[in-house]
């Protein structure tokens, strides 16, 4: 496979613009040894989790301009979280603290084949309390893009927090980035996750589900494009579907196609899909003529694909996630 242009990863080209990552950050407990279910596990490791905080993390560390808005525990693990962002080059100025509510925390289950079960604990955690009046909003409008998930949709008053970011950003001709990040413990159920979901799924300018999300929302084949693009909308201007290691569709109003994944030895894959869309927003902030152009979008892809595939290769999302090096290291050996 030839290399990224002139050997340079897109993520590494230029200073991009500011990402704005909105939602949860909690401290996920991984048993020690895969393959066994929580009840059977002697002992757990400790790790940093949360998709929007991943997303953030995973920009930063590629040589991108990312921050986090969201709202904390006033206890251990809250500032713990806080100091990891701020150790890993996040801009933490829309992080708050709650003195009557705890950090989250999940329970996160590897099974043999490195795929995960959760089990949640957050009734409710400091990041469901965060308010309207909280929002920094003046971090949220130097944004190039501001990206999100649903788990903040959940309840109040985090979800109409949620919205008015959403809003302003808007409002100030912002990127909105979607990434829903299903997570059904957390809903009352599933037709509420669904109905949840699709509530602001027309807000978005990019949207990146996976095979298992299209089959959710659809209840159709995800591999079946009629279901794909039935979440299609007006005024979208980039659908990714990302297949696992078989890589990612990717489809636009003007032209549609596939990018192959990367094979690699698979430990975990928490934090995977947060690396594949933190790779692409850094080069969607740096230059959106990705979404109309076909050639950069498919070497972006690519270059995510490698980030995916890589954080999939230790325990825990942002320990495992990629430097520019080592996702050209995976994109040079043509491994896909």
């Amino acid at each position: 496979m030839a290399p990224l242009g002139d050997g340079v990863a897109p993520a590494a080209a230029a200073a991009p613009g500011l990402v704005v990552s909105f939602g949860e950050m909690l401290i996920d407990f991984v048993p020690d040894v895969a393959g066994v279910s929580l009840a059977e596990s002697g002992g757990f490791v400790k790790a940093p989790g949360g998709a929007p905080a991943n997303v953030a993390c995973a920009i930063s560390k590629l040589g991108g301009s990312s921050a986090f808005v969201g709202k904390f525990g006033d206890d251990e693990f809250g500032h713990m979280l806080v100091d990891i962002l701020k150790q890993n080059g996040v801009n933490a100025e829309g992080c708050l603290f709650d003195q009557h509510a705890r950090t989250a925390l999940a329970f996160v289950t590897l099974k043999s084949n490195g795929e995960r079960e959760f089990m949640f604990y957050r009734n409710p955690s400091a990041d469901m309390l965060l308010t309207e009046a909280e929002l920094n909003l003046d971090l949220i409008r130097r944004a190039r893009i501001f990206h999100y998930g649903s788990i903040s949709l959940i309840t109040e008053p985090c979800r109409s927090a949620h919205v008015a970011a959403m809003r302003a950003a808007k409002a100030g001709g912002i990127l909105c980035s979607y990434d829903p990040n299903v997570r059904l413990p957390l809903w009352p159920s599933e037709q509420a996750a669904r109905d949840g979901i699709l509530s602001i799924w027309k807000e978005a300018d990019f949207i990146k589900v996976s095979d298992d999300e299209v089959a959710f929302l659809t209840q159709g084949d995800a591999n079946d494009e009629k279901n794909v693009l039935s979440l299609w909308f007006e005024g979208l201007k980039l659908l990714i579907v990302t297949d696992g290691e078989k890589g990612c569709r990717y489809f636009t109003k003007d032209f549609k196609g596939s990018v192959p994944g990367y094979s690699v030895q698979t430990v975990d894959t928490t934090g995977a899909g947060d690396a594949f869309v933190g790779s692409l927003l850094l080069n969607v902030a740096k230059d959106d003529s990705i979404f109309h152009n076909e050639a950069k979008l498919r070497e972006a892809l690519q270059f995510s694909n490698a980030c995916g595939a890589i954080c999939t290769t230790k325990k825990g999302a942002i320990p495992a996630l990629p430097t520019t090096a080592t996702a050209l290291e995976l994109i040079s050996k043509g491994s896909n």
